[in-house]
């Protein structure tokens, strides 16, 4: 099979991804092996490629929006056949066991291992993931319009969750990618207004396009009080911009798996009066399950911006630069 593989971690700039032909992987006992038809390209894999992550597995095939379809199983698999079409996320396994999954909180779990990090992901035709946590892919998707939903569409809807964001407040959303710009359409949908904040014109007219009632920069004023907020972007220092138009008890989530230094706060200025801080850690199998089903009933529409494999070096800086309209996703060779 053709893939995608990082030998080093180094600046994307360097162009890190080196196309490789390998072996087809082989499905174990529960697993299944998906001939990948998209791959959503997201900052968790800049954050991987970059170093900014430590380094898990190395050489690494990154990606964990994947899409396509069964095409082996291995011993014991019930849930797929070949020919079923399935997703896969960023969640690859947990163990179960531990007090965090018995708990629910799989998310949390202390032997969590993660596609495109841990193991081999979606930068490559075929790739295989335990049948439990993968996703039958509701049908008016096409292949590369799901694609984002299985990591920018999961995190988000979990980050809105833990924003407590509904109906009676504005939600302001930090950065408008691929993350916001399927979020905004849920918020939309359950009765909430959005302002949106972001430095770039492109996506401060699709914020607007998708229904925002406010689109401007961080550090503007809003024309009212934020009751919930979730910053998408890497970036430390938007914690105070959004903690200062935050309302009294309101909930800032911070969606990203990496950040930049938070600066030093004022309390009285910007945590005072029970405002609240929750970051968000990777994401259950429920959450994969509900954000799915939700976006089928909306329908969410993700605006993609379409690569081939061997772009995905250019695909990635052009994410970095933050020039990609809503989701980049690499397509596949058949």
């Amino acid at each position: 099979m053709k893939a995608m593989v990082l030998q080093r971690t180094q600046p994307i700039q360097g162009d890190p991804l080196i196309m490789i032909e390998l072996d087809d992987p082989r499905p174990k006992p529960g697993e299944v092996r998906i001939k990948v038809a998209a791959c959503g390209i997201c900052h968790t894999d800049l954050h991987v490629i970059e170093g900014e992550l430590p380094a898990k597995k190395l050489p690494l095939i990154p990606g964990h929006q994947i899409v396509g379809s069964v095409d082996a199983v291995g011993a014991g698999v019930t849930r797929f056949s070949p020919g079923d079409r399935a997703g896969i996320a960023w969640l690859h396994s947990t163990c179960g066991k531990c007090k965090f999954c018995l708990r629910g909180m799989e998310n949390l779990c202390e032997s969590a291992l993660f596609t495109g990090y841990d193991v081999d992901g979606g930068y490559a035709q075929y790739t295989v993931v335990p049948q439990s946590y993968a996703y039958p892919v509701p049908a008016q998707f096409p292949d590369v319009e799901a694609a984002p939903l299985l990591c920018a569409g999961i995190i988000g809807f979990r980050a809105l969750r833990l924003s407590g964001a509904d109906k009676n407040g504005p939600l302001g959303l930090f950065g408008f990618g691929a993350s916001a710009h399927i979020v905004i359409q849920i918020a939309r949908h359950q009765g909430s207004d959005v302002f949106v904040f972001t430095r770039s014109e492109h996506h401060r007219q699709l914020a607007t396009k998708l229904g925002a009632a406010w689109a401007g920069t961080a550090g503007e004023q809003p024309p009212a009080k934020l009751q919930s907020a979730i910053i998408f972007a890497p970036a430390g220092g938007l914690v105070l911009d959004a903690l200062a138009v935050l309302e009294k008890g309101g909930t800032l989530a911070l969606a990203g798996i990496y950040m930049t230094q938070v600066p030093p706060m004022d309390y009285r200025e910007h945590l005072y009066w029970e405002k609240r801080i929750v970051s968000v850690a990777n994401s259950t199998r429920k959450d994969a399950e509900d954000l799915l089903s939700v976006s089928a009933e909306i329908p969410v529409r993700t605006e993609v911006q379409e690569f081939q494999l061997h772009e995905a070096n250019r695909a990635l800086n052009l994410l970095k630069r933050g020039n990609i309209q809503g989701a980049g996703v690499l397509r596949l060779p058949a």
